[in-house]
């Protein structure tokens, strides 16, 4: 599958990793959207039900998918500590295209096991019975039960979110969105 296709579709081995993890879940079409706010916009739903997608490296260690609610940042520092790793970093969009083939730039669904990667999220992802994502595409995201997926995806939680934005941040523009 080209990255033209991801555009016009949901990615489909998650749709079909969903079926066989037994986790319901609704596909929503939307207009095309770029951040998480933007897509939880589209949607018409609170932004803080909607998962941002973060890819995170360890200089000692794995690289990770980490999940917030799109309102929130990600405090790299408290990553360190919840991976036990001596340092992160993120992962360029380059690096996350590789481990992400099939989906848009920016629209990894929130699922690190379809890309052999681990799943960490904030504890704020709890509060919802229900959470939203992307669906490997700009114009497609997926809604399902919180607790289905979280054990579907064998989801660690930490404290990940930074409470106030960090002075000079420099980074790329999606993973403050």
């Amino acid at each position: 599958m080209n990255a033209t296709e991801t555009l016009d579709r949901p990615y489909p081995p998650l749709l079909e990793w969903l079926k066989s993890q037994d986790v319901d879940f609704e596909v929503h079409e939307h207009d095309p959207a770029f951040t998480a706010r933007a897509t939880a916009t589209a949607e018409g739903i609170d932004p803080r039900t909607f998962a941002k997608v973060v890819g995170v490296a360890t200089h000692d260690g794995p690289q990770v998918l980490v999940v917030l609610d799109a309102t929130d940042q990600l405090d790299l520092h408290k990553v360190r500590r919840a991976l036990g790793a001596g340092d992160v970093q993120l992962l360029t969009e380059a690096e996350l295209t590789a481990l992400t083939p099939g989906c848009a730039v920016g629209a990894i669904p929130a699922v690190g096991s379809l890309f052999g990667l681990a799943t960490y999220a904030d504890y704020a992802v709890r509060d919802d019975p229900e959470i939203s994502f992307n669906a490997g595409s700009h114009r497609f995201s997926v809604r399902v039960e919180r607790a289905a997926w979280e054990r579907a995806c064998r989801v660690s939680y930490a404290d990940l979110y930074a409470e106030f934005a960090v002075a000079g941040n420099t980074g790329p523009a999606w993973a403050r969105s």
